[in-house]
């Protein structure tokens, strides 16, 4: 039984003595094969990656959806800024005012139909 573990101890202290006279062929080539990987981590990176290339169709269509978003919201500015022009003091627009004092106030003309909505 003893010596069946000896015989354990002897093999395993083999295997490291086998890889410590594999080391020196295997040394030259070690910088090579480092690089290698490198460069396989880093091609990977570029095709599977968050800006890689198999992901442009992705940006593309949040350029898309994120341009269309920036015309409504000009479009929106645009309007605001002629509303707000028209209530200014010296071009102020009768209607313009007229609407605005209506919504805020709660009155209603008596030739207006009156179109009630919950909130």
């Amino acid at each position: 039984m003893v010596s069946s573990a000896l015989s354990t101890v002897r093999q395993g202290a083999g295997s490291a003595h086998g890889f410590v006279s594999v080391l020196p062929y295997v040394r030259p080539y070690l910088p090579t094969a480092l690089l290698v990987l490198l460069i396989v981590y880093f091609a990977m990176n570029a095709f599977t990656g968050d800006r890689g290339l198999l992901s442009s169709n992705q940006r593309d269509e949040a350029l898309v959806g994120k341009t269309r978003e920036l015309a409504q919201l000009r479009a929106q500015r645009a309007d605001l800024e002629m509303r707000a022009r028209l209530l200014r003091d010296t071009s102020l627009s009768r209607d313009l005012l007229e609407e605005r004092a209506r919504s805020l106030l709660g009155f209603a003309d008596p030739r207006d139909y009156v179109i009630r909505m919950k909130p």
